[in-house]
């Protein structure tokens, strides 16, 4: 790959997009910081802006708004890749998620594209509960969610940030699909009392029926979209995924999960 050609991270201003950029000009690389209010703006709603962030570009570290997994998603990922290619980009690496039919039909029509490339496929992100949807839960004292009993491998987005940024620069990634998957299952109840363990707050997990949670997005404004939606780090990194106990500890020495005054 052309080394002295920048690379397209979008959703710079994003919890991946902004770790890979970050990381990218650290080592020296140069980034285009794709965003709807970048300098070279990038929309998926705007088909537009997607050649002029594209050209001259080595590599795109790919991640579809508002998700893989909603019925508009192939469509636009299939424009977007014929673009690349006719842009003359090299390698696309595409952030997927775990048991997305959609996100899977994505995943095809990027490895098709004849273009190298690599697919990131994660599961839900241990910064959900610190810098996304799940932060006032935490502050409220009650992580009220649907999700039972049910078994997720957290990821850190660290952890995928530098699984994105090997696939983007070095050797030996095309092709790939890393399963990116924290070291142990655990329920929302786990991660939960883990938070609850590092803050020293009485903070709980509460089950409640999907139809309710719904109900309550939809109320607080959440479009329908947005509602309804072997170890690949290891393999990829050569080294162990981080634990969410360790996330937890280092994000609440933030203060970020203190109440407020």
């Amino acid at each position: 790959m052309t080394h002295d050609l920048p690379i397209l991270v979008i959703a710079a201003t994003g919890k991946t997009g902004r770790r890979v950029a970050d990381r990218l000009e650290a080592m020296g690389r140069r980034v285009r910081r794709g965003s709807r209010s970048g300098t070279t703006p990038f929309d998926w709603n705007d088909p537009a802006t997607w050649g002029p962030a594209l050209h001259g570009v080595s590599a795109a570290y790919v991640v579809y708004s508002p998700d893989l997994a909603v019925p508009a998603a192939p469509k636009a990922i299939a424009g977007f890749t014929e673009t690349a290619k006719a842009k003359g980009v090299e390698r696309l690496v595409l952030l997927s998620g775990r048991g997305e039919e959609e996100a899977q039909r994505c995943e095809r029509i990027v490895a098709d594209s004849g273009l190298g490339w690599t697919v990131v496929r994660a599961s839900w992100f241990n910064q959900n509960f610190d810098e996304g949807a799940f932060h006032d839960l935490v502050l409220s004292g009650a992580v009220t969610l649907p999700a039972g009993d049910v078994l997720e491998p957290f990821i850190d987005i660290d952890d995928i940030a530098d699984v994105a940024v090997a696939a983007l620069t070095e050797d030996g990634h095309d092709g790939e699909i890393y399963e990116v998957t924290g070291p142990r299952l655990m329920t929302f109840a786990d991660a939960t009392a883990d938070i609850a363990a590092a803050t020293r707050r009485d903070i709980r997990y509460v089950s409640i029926p999907n139809e309710a949670f719904q109900a309550g997005l939809a109320a607080a404004g959440l479009d329908q979209e947005r509602v309804e939606l072997l170890d690949g780090v290891e393999r990829a990194l050569g080294r162990p995924a981080r634990d969410f106990r360790d996330y937890a500890r280092d994000a609440a020495a933030t203060g970020v999960w203190n109440p407020q005054a």
